[in-house]
């Protein structure tokens, strides 16, 4: 009987586990339907970029301004206020809805998906990243190839035909 209850108890954490949204695919899945509206993770949009949000704020600040962040202003919390004159006095909606978990688990997603800032660096210190503005020509293009060739022989053709009048008008003024 114990063996039983044991097996079942076993069962059942399992299928929580299997069935259970790990914590990053949550905040990825809350991240794509409430926040990427206004915010890009490596990008400022709307709302800021949210790569490092949690080095640059308390996990606690987060979740408090996430849940209401009119209210932070209005009761005069120094960085809320400057975010929001920041972005032209637009409000971010509150999500009282989601718990401290749930903001969590986006923080956490922000944290996989934040790419590391690269220094600039001149264009050739990755040549591999160097795209040519033009397209290369290849043996292929046989259009163009002889379309250079006509437009050269008409040039030559013109200049030959220039000379040729030239002589003609010479010879009848009786001009040398």
């Amino acid at each position: 009987m114990r063996l039983k209850f044991s097996l079942l108890l076993l069962s059942i954490l399992s299928a929580m586990t299997i069935f259970a949204a790990p914590p990053v695919e949550e905040g990825k899945s809350i991240f794509i339907s409430r926040c990427a509206a206004c915010h890009n993770i490596n990008k400022t949009l709307t709302g800021p970029a949210l790569a490092g949000v949690d080095q640059r704020r308390s996990i606690d600040w987060i979740i408090n301004f996430v849940h209401s962040s009119q209210s932070m202003v209005k009761n005069g919390d120094k960085d809320a206020v400057t975010l929001f004159n920041q972005f032209n006095n637009i409000p971010m909606p509150d999500h009282n809805d989601l718990t401290d978990a749930q903001i969590k688990n986006v923080v956490e997603y922000i944290k996989t998906e934040a790419k590391p800032v690269e220094e600039e660096k001149a264009p050739f210190a990755k040549p591999s990243k160097l795209r040519p503005n033009y397209t290369p020509l290849t043996a292929n293009n046989y259009g163009f190839f002889i379309a250079f060739l006509s437009i050269i022989a008409l040039l030559v053709g013109t200049l030959l035909f220039a000379v040729r009048v030239k002589e003609y008008e010479r010879m009848v003024t009786g001009r040398e």
